[in-house]
């Protein structure tokens, strides 16, 4: 889906993506899986990191849902926690930008779309960003991309990987050139770490869109991404219209950009873990630098 199909629907308040819904007679315990259909135990589900045992569909989670499947538990050092946005341009569309922020800021505990620090994967050091889609859709702004900035410097600094786990509609056109800048500023931090034969990882997830795709989603040493997640720039019905062409059925999945060499490997959530420390160790990651 495209940001531009995102704020259609989100005018229709209709959600994006498919989530596991509740069943109509039941407590909170039970959902039904989009894809299959799948009456599942939420408890199962959980402990399967949110995929559906049957079809194998990829639930949306949190950024701390993301966390906690990634890091040790109690290693993650969260950085920045306070830098919050503003409203610059005095930006005003349906709605006065401030006032979705503070909107998302109450439904999401956060202060913007991101969250950043310093974590490990069995005892091997990890800077790790996981973007969320619950707040404006994931779009990058200025605070999301001096967070995602200063990480990468201070994984650059500290000499240790770098993963971001992306989940974005674009850029926030709410501020403006502002929120474009950080496009080459995230792309130039990234360039100092490859300089310092460091590794990055971005991990694509749905969806991976516009000016998140255009930069650092791509710049990655190794790009991983979920099974079936949309990743793409444009939006498919805008392609179309200008190649004039009817577009295969599976293009902007991960599985189309595997094929065709945009992606070097689709990791089903529940094999995350495990693949990244496998990955870590072939990188020769060993001990984390105390702060």
């Amino acid at each position: 889906m495209s940001l531009f199909d995102w704020f259609a629907a989100r005018r229709k308040g209709q959600f994006v993506g498919k989530v596991i819904q509740e069943t109509e007679e039941g407590d909170g315990l039970w959902g039904k899986c989009p894809e299959c259909s799948l009456v599942v135990y939420r408890k199962d589900l959980i402990s399967n990191a949110n995929v559906c045992s049957n079809c194998g569909h990829h639930n949306r989670i949190n950024s701390n849902e993301r966390i906690e499947l990634i890091a040790d538990p109690g290693s993650f050092e969260n950085l920045d926690q306070n830098l919050a946005p503003t409203d610059p341009l005095g930006f005003k569309d349906r709605r006065a930008y401030a006032d979705r922020l503070r909107e998302s800021q109450s439904s999401t505990g956060m202060k913007d779309g991101v969250i950043t620090g310093i974590c490990t994967i069995e005892k091997m050091p990890l800077a790790l960003a996981v973007m969320d889609f619950r707040f404006m859709g994931g779009s990058m702004g200025s605070v999301v991309g001096e967070k995602i900035t200063r990480l990468i410097e201070k994984a650059t600094s500290k000499k240790i990987p770098l993963l971001i786990v992306c989940a974005s509609g674009g850029a926030r056109m709410q501020e403006g050139m502002l929120s474009l800048m950080q496009m080459a500023k995230i792309s130039g931090a990234l360039e100092r770490h490859r300089n310092s034969e460091l590794l990055y990882m971005p991990l694509l997830t749905h969806p991976t869109t516009g000016g998140v795709t255009a930069s650092f989603a791509m710049l990655g040493d190794l790009i991983l991404a979920e099974p079936k997640a949309l990743i793409g720039f444009a939006g498919r019905r805008v392609i179309e219209q200008t190649l004039r062409e009817k577009l295969p059925d599976n293009f902007q999945t991960a599985e189309y950009l595997l094929e065709h060499g945009f992606v070097d490997k689709i990791i089903p959530r529940p094999k995350l873990r495990e693949t990244l420390k496998v990955l870590l160790s072939l990188h020769g990651t060993k001990t984390i630098a105390k702060s």
